[in-house]
């Protein structure tokens, strides 16, 4: 495991660890579309001391870990692939329509008062409409392309090419998310209740944070551990597939 220093990048400590996921959390540091930043500069741009950051960090390793807690940097990429589907692709299968639901009630009831609540819904239903087809491609195009690289242990052709291509544009779509949380985040107060609101409207604020907080680890197995493993795979097996044919 490596050591905590400021260069280390924020993506790689929470891929080691999981855990540390809720260090960064707290002190709103984005771990997952800005995975690639080093531990220092997060801090620096969030405006904190990073032995203040980095103590937390240490804290939190000294806690037992969650029997859940599995190190997906040395699981097979299938097993990761069936992590991401079972866990987070369900999760949104299932949590989608229903907060598009309740996302339009509470704008129809509290809009007049909340006339944020118009961007809000907004940008809920341009964000629900990206992720679907974010899911097909990755479903379709992606997933099975890596699959077929770890189990033939060859690099297949594909009509996208490099499987560098459609990770560009997964993780472009990933920025995409992540900036749409945040404006949701902003829009909302961090999500909280307003004191006007009603029973609906908090589990409105509850289903946005627990998508947020779900969409942060989903999106950090892609970009940080399955995306950078996978561009590795292909890069060592065309490799060898030269060498065997000089």
């Amino acid at each position: 495991m490596a050591e905590i220093t400021n260069s280390t990048t924020v993506g790689q400590l929470v891929a080691e660890r999981p855990s540390r996921a809720r260090v960064f959390e707290r002190f709103g540091i984005d771990y997952c579309c800005g995975g690639k930043q080093a531990l220092g500069d997060a801090c620096a741009a969030q405006g904190l001391e990073t032995q203040r950051v980095t103590a937390a960090l240490h804290e939190a390793d000294q806690q037992r870990a969650a029997p859940d807690e599995t190190d997906w940097t040395h699981a097979t990429l299938r097993e990761l692939i069936a992590n991401i589907l079972d866990q987070h692709h369900a999760y949104l299968r299932r949590e989608l329509p229903r907060l598009t639901e309740i996302v339009a009630k509470v704008h129809s009831v509290h809009g007049e008062r909340h006339p944020e609540l118009v961007e809000v819904r907004q940008t809920y239903d341009g964000l629900r409409a990206e992720l679907e087809a974010h899911m097909l491609k990755e479903e379709q195009i992606l997933f099975p392309l890596v699959q077929a690289m770890e189990s033939l242990q060859t690099v297949e052709a594909a009509h996208c090419g490099s499987v560098r291509n459609p990770i560009r544009v997964m993780e472009h779509e990933h920025d995409s998310a992540g900036a749409a949380l945040a404006q949701m985040r902003r829009l909302t107060n961090d999500f909280r209740m307003p004191e006007d609101g009603c029973n609906t409207y908090r589990a409105m604020l509850d289903g946005l944070a627990e998508l947020e907080a779900d969409l942060h680890q989903h999106i950090h197995k892609e970009n940080n551990i399955l995306f950078p493993r996978a561009t590795e795979l292909e890069a060592s097996l065309a490799q060898a597939t030269t060498a065997d044919q000089g």
